[in-house]
């Protein structure tokens, strides 16, 4: 123990804060491990990190030594912790912009105590560990000598990661899609590192883009995705209104499904049969959630690889669903009873050219009208009738539901199913706030008719993104009665997407469509001609349609086969191939979709494009 306690205490500092990493890096993030490689790196790059940072202290002497070692331990714990409460909700490690967005947390208090955990404490166990016995020596090892070679051998391991790490995994550096491919082949603070260096580039690039980019942009789009013929239902809907509800949190997995012998959606399951339905709907988002589900229907664009578009590019130029239907007679508006600010919505909206936001402003909001993020949703239609009516039509417009929001809290008054039974509290109580959304919706439903708004108007449901996270996946096998695979886990990312047209007969659709489809296939039921639009969806009722559904970590969907974790599976048999050969042709095709959605987004070129 004294030999231990006698190292020098960069060395001391980097073993135990490299082993705390490596802890966090299996108990608590969920990574798998494909090969050998990858395995030496996993254990590896946590030491390799802190013996970097820590060596860093022999240029300092006597007691700022220590404080350097003790600030930067506590420092690191810091960042590990909030990657830690911010991979139980999102599965994800955390991002610059995100970071921004960090005045948001006002407004999520509840969420972020119910990510707390018993053991989170224990992470300060080696920062105590290294103040007590950094302090409580005589003398610090101080080599002024071997400064530079204990450097040298710092830099020389990094290096050394980071080649291996390329070797492993080609092309890690040039299409940063999966987080947790970074994290587990180069280390949780050299991505941090690496993220940093990342936005510094993107925000470069809207000063460098080059106008001409765009134009190959279009070909693409106009050869690769749209069709090239018009649906049997384009302008079905013509002059009607569109009224869109975004359903906070909810997966597919709900609908037609039970719990304690109860149907959790009543309503939805009999809406399927009068609508049309798509049962292969997935959401796209990523780190923005509800704001990037927000700017896939509204553009028909991908969200921004790190953090959200809302908030990294709300001032860029769109060709936006709003914008385009205030110039066919529209009349465009959004009700959410959140803070205007809450995600840089009044700045996006003004980008996409809403024309009124109804914000909390507009409505009475109540302890007793209210639970966990704000306004209950049957209070919200209540009270949005009023507005709704008073338009002028046609009218577009959003409504964005909260009350199934995590960590979906609601009252016994308001609760009209029992909790499920696992040791997911937030499992749960999900299928209660569920019901109590389908609950709201059939009120609205309702409203609609009373009102007269009804016959004439078109209504979209879309689930913005998924309401149980891959944290809780042990108790959603329960629920499911099997054990939750890689393959099976995008599955899961199936939302449900009706459109209901009264007076139309449903459908059950089971063709493959995402968020990114949304806008393309609205315009077209409303008539609206989209020829010289940019946007990577195609008309969900057309016939040549996309082969492929895009997730943004470079996952996909195909008709025959299914992309992630680094793994190819046949649809059919839903187990992996041998190797990735047969998805390799769409995965290219993946890539360079994204990347042409990055480079409009984070370039702002439709500035140089004119959509008239």
């Amino acid at each position: 123990m004294k030999k231990i306690i006698h190292l020098p205490i960069y060395i001391l500092a980097s073993i135990l804060f490299g082993f705390k990493t490596l802890l966090v890096y299996s108990l608590v993030f969920d990574m798998s491990i494909d090969n050998p490689m990858q395995a030496i790196l996993f254990v590896l790059n946590p030491f390799i990190s802190a013996f970097l940072f820590f060596g860093l202290s022999i240029w300092f002497k006597g007691i700022y030594q220590k404080l350097f070692v003790s600030i930067g331990a506590l420092l690191g714990t810091i960042i590990i912790w909030a990657n830690t409460m911010f991979y139980r909700d999102f599965t994800d490690f955390i991002t610059i912009p995100v970071m921004f967005q960090a005045n948001n947390a006002g407004d999520v208090t509840n969420s972020i105590f119910s990510l707390l955990h018993p053991s989170d404490p224990l992470l300060l166990i080696d920062v105590i560990l290294i103040m007590i016995i950094s302090f409580k020596r005589d003398t610090i090892t101080y080599v002024p000598k071997k400064k530079r070679s204990i450097l040298a051998l710092s830099v020389v391991m990094l290096v050394a990661n980071l080649l291996l790490a390329e070797v492993g995994r080609p092309n890690l550096y040039t299409n940063v899609f999966d987080r947790e491919d970074f994290v587990k082949n180069i280390g949780l603070f050299n991505y941090h590192v690496y993220d940093i260096a990342q936005q510094a580039f993107s925000t470069s690039q809207r000063a460098f883009a080059d106008e001409s980019k765009i134009s190959e942009i279009s070909d693409y789009v106009n050869q690769n995705v749209k069709s090239k013929d018009q649906s049997e239902l384009f302008g079905i809907a013509k002059d009607r209104n569109l009224i869109f509800i975004s359903l906070e949190s909810i997966q597919s997995f709900v609908i037609n499904n039970t719990v304690n012998g109860e149907e959790i959606t009543p309503f939805l399951n009999d809406l399927v049969g009068e609508s049309y339905y798509f049962e292969n709907f997935y959401h796209q988002v990523a780190q923005g959630k509800t704001s990037d589900s927000e700017f896939l229907v509204e553009n028909s664009l991908y969200p921004l690889p790190s953090g959200a578009v809302f908030f990294v590019r709300g001032q860029n130029e769109y060709n936006a669903m709003p914008e385009i239907l205030n110039q066919q007679g529209y009349y465009s508006s959004v009700f959410h009873a959140n803070n205007k600010s809450f995600w840089n919505r009044n700045i996006m909206y003004d980008a996409l050219g809403y024309k009124k936001f109804f914000d909390e402003t507009a409505y009475q909001i109540t302890e007793e009208n209210s639970v966990g993020w704000g306004l209950k949703d049957k209070s919200f239609f209540t009270q949005s009738i009023k507005y709704l009516q008073e338009l002028p039509k046609p009218f577009y417009t959003k409504f964005i539901t909260l009350t199934n929001h995590h960590p979906y809290e609601l009252g016994e008054e308001d609760a009209s199913i029992e909790p499920y039974d696992s040791e997911s509290t937030t499992l749960n109580h999900y299928f209660q706030t569920v019901r109590y959304t389908d609950e709201a919706i059939e009120q609205f439903f309702e409203q609609l008719k009373q009102s007269g708004l009804y016959d004439n108007s078109v209504i979209v449901l879309m689930g913005d993104h998924y309401g149980i996270s891959e944290y809780e996946n042990k108790a959603l096998g329960q629920y499911l009665g099997k054990e939750i695979t890689a393959y099976d886990h995008l599955q899961l990312q199936r939302v449900p997407f009706f459109i209901h047209i009264p007076g139309e007969e449903g459908k059950v659709m089971s063709e493959l469509a995402g968020q990114i489809d949304v806008k393309p296939t609205l315009l077209h039921l409303l008539g609206i001609d989209t020829s010289n639009d940019i946007g990577f969806g195609t008309d969900l009722f057309a016939d040549d349609r996309k082969e492929f559904i895009t997730f943004r970590d470079g996952s996909f969907i195909s008709d025959d086969y299914a992309y992630t974790k680094e793994t190819c599976y046949d649809r059919d048999s839903k187990s992996p191939l041998e190797d990735n050969t047969a998805c390799e042709p769409i995965k290219e095709k993946v890539m360079q979709e994204l990347n042409y959605s990055d480079e409009i987004v984070y370039g702002d070129l439709f500035r140089f494009y004119d959509f008239e």
